[in-house]
């Protein structure tokens, strides 16, 4: 497959490099591998999003059409191939699903196609080599000059003395709530924002806030009126195939104001 893509043209590899990134990766099971796969429907419209228009030196996809001949393209240099999806690897539902290659390699929007290109891997390689550069920098400490170890030492000394600042200010302002809850209920937070979600400065602001209890908001009499105004409404229960409505209505002329009457009204159905 390497061999292949190596044949293909450099516009099909910027297409194969622009869709590696621009699909949502699913995970399934191949031979027992965990590969990459998506589906046809997909990549179609990544071909036709403003994102591709936009690229240079790759095959025009103005269309669905356009677009399935150059994924078909990129299918025959074997960049991804037409699998058959199954049914979870695992036990549990969200377990990858069971890929099969199949033999007949064509394109379309409603089959499902695995991965053999994993695109550049210069960031890969970038990564590792910088790992390997780190560990090497730390074996070999000792042989550092001494002002770079200075460095270095007064440096892990400010992280922990920050760390343990900030366990300090917890533990501060937990004794002093615990006072103030004792000594002027309802309690003072110092630094309220302090384990809340939000930007580091934020965190120290305000300084000190009551511990009052957020109110629930009630209802007001405003609000309350239309509710018993709905309540006095006329009720209409219709009846699936009696053809008729009972609407209950005030009784305002009867001597007990209280009292309700039902009337009834015959209404055509609406098979008729």
């Amino acid at each position: 497959m390497e061999q292949q893509q190596k044949q293909a043209p450099p516009q099909i590899k910027n297409v194969a490099q622009f869709l590696r990134g621009a699909l949502k990766a699913r995970v399934g099971a191949l031979n027992g591998k965990r590969l990459d796969y998506f589906k046809g429907k997909a990549a179609v419209k990544a071909l036709l999003s403003p994102a591709y228009q936009k690229l240079k030196d790759v095959p025009p996809a103005k269309d669905s059409a356009q677009a399935i001949t150059v994924l078909s393209a990129v299918n025959a240099f074997a960049f991804f191939l037409r699998v058959q999806r199954g049914g979870p690897s695992g036990s549990s539902s969200s377990s990858p699903k069971i890929l099969q290659i199949i033999q007949e390699q064509k394109f379309a929007e409603e089959e499902y196609f695995v991965w053999f290109y994993e695109g550049p891997q210069w960031t890969t390689y970038a990564g590792g080599l910088l790992m390997v550069a780190i560990m090497l920098a730390g074996v070999m400490f000792p042989l550092w000059p001494p002002i770079m170890r200075l460095g270095v030492w007064y440096l892990s000394i400010g992280m922990l003395g920050l760390i343990g600042l900030f366990f300090a200010i917890a533990i501060v302002r937990l004794i002093f709530y615990i006072i103030t809850v004792v000594v002027a209920s309802p309690g003072i937070w110092i630094f309220p924002q302090l384990f809340a979600d939000v930007g580091f400065v934020e965190s120290f602001i305000p300084l000190w806030e009551w511990d009052i209890p957020k109110k629930k908001k009630k209802k007001s009499k405003k609000d309350e009126k239309p509710e018993k105004s709905e309540k006095k409404k006329a009720k209409a229960v219709s009846t699936n195939g009696g053809g008729a409505f009972i609407e209950e209505v005030d009784d305002s002329a009867s001597s007990r104001p209280q009292s309700r009457s039902a009337r009834v009204e015959d209404v055509p159905d609406e098979d008729d």
